[in-house]
């Protein structure tokens, strides 16, 4: 007697609007129910364990705004970017979406690759020979990904924009854009989640300069995560019995700029 509703509920959902209904899949945290709000979501969403070519609050990002095709990202924070994108290119700044959503298993996907050491890390090091240490593996892969079930790309809400190295927004093209941002991507909702590490910010990935998050939804996440995401959830990817002892809930992600919580 339950399937009509469901459906009817699933029905009614489009694209523009926040999803309402959960996903089910084959992972173990992905059984979850109705949610009786929009701002509400599950242990499933916040951890990345659905597809989002199927969910109904993602949409597909245009090939002008964006350096390759096929990228999604939730339609409100896409509606958000593209206010965002015009705006900028007024003033002579083309923003670029390099990477979006990522779920749990593109994520786990790359983690693993750095963790068997088939992807070097930064200074073209394999951690299986540098780092036997699980915990201190971890740490190095750490410093710029994510665990999957972790990560902000998770959500929908976050997006990578032009280049992926801090010193590329230190001069020329970089810097124009980088200042951009910073003078007004907060007039669209968007927040730079890892700002400098410091007094602000002292646990966390490095500094990403090209990482900005819609706040709108993303502020609601964070929040949601760390209400109801312990450690131990993290789980299901080579490495993750490292987890609990870095603490990576509080220290990674609610490591992030007081502006952005």
């Amino acid at each position: 007697m339950l399937i009509l509703p469901v459906l009817f509920l699933l029905a009614g959902c489009t694209s523009s609007t926040p999803a309402s209904v959960e996903e089910s899949s084959q992972h173990p945290l992905e059984a979850s129910s109705v949610m009786s709000s929009a701002d509400s979501f599950s242990i499933a969403y916040i951890t990345g364990k659905f597809d989002p070519l199927v969910h109904p609050a993602f949409t597909t990002i245009q090939p002008e705004h964006a350096n390759q095709s096929g990228l999604r990202l939730r339609a409100d924070a896409y509606a958000a970017f593209v206010e965002m994108y015009t705006a900028a290119l007024k003033d002579g700044v083309t923003l670029r979406i390099i990477s979006a959503t990522r779920n749990f298993d593109r994520q786990k996907q790359i983690w693993e690759k750095k963790w068997t050491g088939q992807t070097l890390v930064e200074g073209g090091i394999n951690l299986t020979e540098a780092e036997p240490d699980p915990v201190l593996r971890a740490k190095r892969i750490l410093r710029y990904s994510s665990m999957p079930g972790t990560s902000r790309h998770h959500w929908g809400t976050d997006i990578d924009l032009n280049h992926l190295e801090n010193d590329w927004f230190a001069r020329g093209e970089g810097l124009k854009i980088y200042t951009w941002l910073a003078e007004h991507a907060s007039s669209f909702g968007f927040c730079q989640p890892y700002s400098p590490k410091g007094e602000d910010r002292p646990f966390g990935y490095e500094e990403e300069k090209w990482h900005w998050s819609w706040m709108p939804v993303a502020r609601s996440l964070t929040q949601q995560a760390a209400t109801l995401l312990k450690d131990e959830d993290v789980r299901g990817f080579l490495g993750d019995q490292t987890a609990v002892d870095i603490g990576v809930v509080e220290h990674y992600i609610l490591g992030v700029s007081s502006l952005c919580k």
